[in-house]
C-alpha cells in the first residue's frame, strides 16, 4: 500500500495551500463500513480525480466534503472551513454535479438558470449563456423532457456559471453517449483556465480521468490505496517482459513486481520503478539469468488493477 496522504504546492498564496483536507475520516451505514480512515489532500489548481468501482466510497466521500454528510470520525475542511459548520462560506465557493442529475422537473431551462443565479453573486450571465448555446439547450424546455444527455449538460451550467473556486463532479458523464461526455470534458478543462481553479471528480471510467486529470487517488473497499500526481504514478509503473535461458514452471520474484503472467522462457512482470529509471530492474533481471525483452508504460486501467489485485 502506498501512503494514503498526497499533497502538493498551491498555485496561489492566500494563505491555504489545500482546497480540501480530509483526516482520518471513517463512516458507516448499518454494518457497511463505506469509508475506512480515509485521508486525503486536495492542492489548489488543477484537476483531481477520484477513481474507484462502484461502491468503493467515491460518493461517499463527495458528500462529506458537501456537508451532505458528518465524519463520524475524524474531520473534514473545504477551504479551510468545516462543510457542516460552516456551509454557506464553503457552498458558495463551489459547484456540483450529482450522478442522480437532481434539477427540478417543472422549470424551464430559463428558469433554473435565473432561479440559480439568485443563490451565487458572483454569477456571470455571459459565461451562463455561452454554456447554454454550447450545450444546445433550449431556453424553453422542460427539464423533464430533457435528456439524460441534456439534463447533465444543464447540470453542468448551472455548477459552472458562477465560476466557482472549486467544482465538484459525481460521475459526471456515467451513461452518457461520447460526444455529450466530450463536451462536458471540455467544459471541465475551461473550468481551470483561470488561475487557481480546482475541480475534483470522481469516475470509474479511467480512460476518461486520464485524459484531463493532473492528480489522482483511487479508493477501493473505502480506503484511499493510491494517492499521486498522475505524471508521477505513470512514471513509477513498467510492464516488463523478461526472457530467461531456458524454460521455468514458476518464476522467480522480480525487485519491485507486482502480477505476473507467461509461461515457458517468457515472463511479463507489472513492476514498479523509481523516477521510471529502469536500470535496478535490468540488473535484477541479470542477476535472476534473464534479459529484458521488452519494456512499456502502464495505463490508468492497469495501473488500478495492479494496486486493487496485487
Amino acid at each position: 500500500m502506498i501512503d494514503s496522504k498526497y499533497s502538493i504546492s498551491s498555485a496561489r498564496n492566500d494563505g491555504v495551500s489545500s482546497v480540501i483536507e480530509v483526516k482520518n475520516v471513517s463512516r458507516r451505514f448499518g454494518a457497511k463500513l463505506a469509508l475506512d480512515d480515509v485521508s486525503l489532500i486536495v492542492p489548489r489548481g488543477g484537476v483531481f480525480g477520484l477513481i474507484g468501482g462502484n461502491g468503493a466510497g467515491k460518493t461517499t466521500l463527495l458528500k462529506h466534503v458537501m456537508g451532505m454528510l458528518k465524519a463520524q470520525t475524524g474531520s473534514v475542511k473545504v477551504f479551510g472551513l468545516d462543510p457542516i459548520a460552516q456551509p454557506v462560506g464553503v457552498l458558495s465557493r463551489m459547484g456540483y454535479l450529482s450522478e442522480e442529475r437532481d434539477l427540478p422537473n417543472w422549470m424551464r431551462v430559463r428558469e433554473l438558470i435565473r432561479y440559480t443565479q439568485a443563490f451565487y453573486p458572483t454569477w456571470d450571465e455571459r459565461f451562463a449563456e455561452e454554456l447554454r448555446e454550447m450545450f444546445e439547450l433550449d431556453p424553453n424546455t422542460k427539464i423533464r423532457a430533457l435528456s439524460r444527455g441534456q439534463r447533465a449538460r444543464a447540470g453542468l451550467l448551472v455548477a459552472l456559471a458562477h465560476r466557482p473556486e472549486l467544482l465538484v463532479l459525481d460521475e459526471p458523464s456515467s451513461g452518457l453517449d461520447p460526444v455529450v461526455r466530450r463536451d462536458i470534458l471540455g467544459a471541465i478543462i475551461r473550468t481551470i483556465a483561470e488561475e487557481g481553479r480546482t475541480v475534483l471528480f470522481s469516475s470509474h471510467l479511467l480512460d476518461e480521468v486520464e485524459r484531463v486529470a493532473d492528480h489522482i487517488a483511487m479508493i477501493h473497499d473505502g480506503r484511499v490505496v493510491l494517492a499521486d500526481s498522475m505524471d508521477d504514478l505513470k512514471d513509477s509503473y513498467r510492464r516488463v517482459t523478461l526472457r530467461f535461458d531456458t524454460p521455468i514452471a514458476d518464476p522467480p520474484k522480480l525487485l519491485g513486481g507486482r502480477n505476473t503472467q507467461g509461461a515457458g522462457s517468457e515472463w511479463t512482470y507489472i513492476c514498479t520503478v523509481v523516477d521510471g529509471d529502469m536500470g535496478q530492474v535490468r540488473g535484477a533481471a541479470e542477476s535472476m539469468g534473464a534479459q529484458v525483452v521488452e519494456e512499456s508504460a502502464l495505463s490508468l486501467d492497469e495501473i488500478f488493477v495492479a494496486n486493487i489485485r496485487p
